[in-house]
């Protein structure tokens, strides 16, 4: 198994669906398919067969990640990457600008949409490459895990 995803772990599966494409979605690892797939339940997302039940399904391993570490900030700047909490998962997008105290425009290059978030439900975007976890450079800018 990849480092840091393991039976029981809660990760986050991003989705190739339409509609959900570029999204990130917390799930717990039920068990190892085989070499490439993982059986998960979503922590947030219900069945569209029984919405007393939380979503499962068989995804490949590509698509699971471990959940990113946290990392602190006081707030964003214009271009900042971050990923916005909306509809039980989260999205990638790029501040524009601010809309009041706390609050922040981001935009989505896989929806061309443009929303806006307070400050509690954005996050610094992370990539998981090769078992590390990254953050987008921007000069002048340093981002730190806890």
């Amino acid at each position: 198994m990849p480092k840091g995803i393991s039976v029981g772990k809660t990760v986050e599966v991003t989705s190739n669906e339409d509609g959900f494409l570029g999204s990130y979605s917390e799930a717990k690892v039920l068990a190892r398919v085989d070499r490439d797939k993982y059986e998960v339940e979503y922590t947030k997302l219900l069945d569209d067969r029984d919405a007393n039940k939380f979503l499962r399904e068989v995804v490949e391993a590509a698509l699971v990640r471990p959940l990113p570490p946290e990392i602190r900030v006081s707030g964003f700047d214009v271009l900042d990457k971050v990923d916005a909490y909306d509809n039980e998962v989260w999205w990638v997008g790029r501040v524009t600008g601010m809309d009041g105290p706390n609050r922040y425009s981001v935009y989505f290059d896989s929806s061309g949409d443009e929303y806006t978030y307070p400050f509690h439900e954005l996050r610094v975007h992370q990539e998981y490459d090769d078992g590390q976890w990254v953050t987008p450079e921007r000069e002048g800018k340093v981002y730190s895990a806890l």
